[in-house]
This record gives C-alpha cells, sequence and structure tokens, in this order.
C-alpha cells in the first residue's frame, strides 16, 4: 500500500504544483459555468435552483496500471464563491492515458449539501448519493427525469481515458 501511495505521489506531483490562485479559479470557473449555460436553455435554472454549485474547471486524470487524478475548484452559493476545494482520486487496474475534464456538482437538497460543508473530507459514492451526467456533445440536464440530492456534470472531456465515474474521488476544503 505504501508502494502505492508513492507512485501516486509522484503522478500527483506536477497537478499539485500548478496550484491555482483565487483569481485564477474564480474566471475558470465563470468560464466553466457560461460554457455549460450555452449546452442547454435550463442549465442555468438549474443552477439557480441548487443550494451550492462546486466547480472544478480543470480535472486532470492520468494513469499506466496506476492512476490518480487532481483539480481544484469553488464552491458558489447564490452565484458568490465561499469556498475553495480540491478534488483528488486514486485507482489501479486495466488503464493507460490521460484526460481533462470539467466538473459541476450541484447540491439540489439542502440536507445533502449541509452533510457536505459539515464534513472536513467528502468521498464521492460514500458520503451521498449522486447522479454523474455527460453533458458533453450539446446535451443538457433533463431536471424533470433527475431527483437525485447531488448532480454531478461532465464537462469538456478531453483526453484518450473514457470514464466519467466518480467513485472513489475525495473532495476536500482547500486555501487559497
Amino acid at each position: 500500500m505504501k508502494r502505492l501511495l508513492s507512485v501516486l505521489m509522484l503522478i500527483s506531483l506536477p497537478m499539485m504544483s500548478a496550484a491555482a490562485d483565487r483569481a485564477e479559479i474564480d474566471a475558470d470557473v465563470a468560464s466553466v459555468l457560461k460554457d455549460f449555460y450555452h449546452l442547454a436553455s435550463g442549465n442555468k435554472e438549474l443552477v439557480a435552483k441548487a443550494n451550492g454549485v462546486l466547480v472544478f474547471p480543470s480535472v486532470i486524470k492520468a494513469g499506466f496500471v496506476v492512476g490518480g487524478e487532481y483539480g481544484e475548484g469553488a464552491l458558489l452559493v447564490g452565484g458568490k464563491t465561499v469556498d475553495y476545494y480540491s478534488i483528488a482520486a486514486a485507482s489501479v487496474g486495466i488503464q493507460i492515458g490521460a484526460q481533462e475534464r470539467a466538473e459541476i456538482i450541484l447540491f439540489m437538497d439542502k440536507g445533502a449539501f449541509d452533510k457536505f460543508r459539515q464534513t472536513d473530507g467528502w468521498n464521492v459514492g460514500v458520503d451521498g448519493s449522486i447522479a454523474v451526467i455527460d453533458a458533453g456533445a450539446g446535451k443538457g440536464v433533463n431536471t424533470d427525469s433527475i431527483k437525485d440530492p447531488v448532480i454531478a456534470v461532465i464537462l469538456l472531456n478531453r483526453g484518450l481515458m473514457a470514464n466519467i465515474s466518480l467513485e472513489g474521488s475525495k473532495i476536500s476544503k482547500i486555501d487559497r
């Protein structure tokens, strides 16, 4: 296990060294939300209905048997940034490649949002029910069919590692 963690640290060091400051994160978050709003007419309304919106403008995932992913983003409440977060995950298995994507996590239920804010590190798939949607190719989110308390939308999926699962990802508050 220690060996695995060492390899993951080596993979993630270049990603973490490019840590952005508040202004960079906020500008990137605004750009991702703008793109999301242009995908479908109801997306802006969906964001407005959410209790909180966590946006990771760039999550980089890379792997060769052992993989890892890392990204930084901002939590918005009422359209204003209230905190900054990182998302990280590790994986082992048959995998090779690299991918960059943006992720938008919408807390539609107040209870789920409050639970997220009260935890020191939120594990996706463990700490709450979440619906993951690939919003590429101009697709919008059908709010009539989704009733989950938390919705994760994957955007700008680029690269050669086609996997939109967020299982095992850990989201932690960071100081910026």
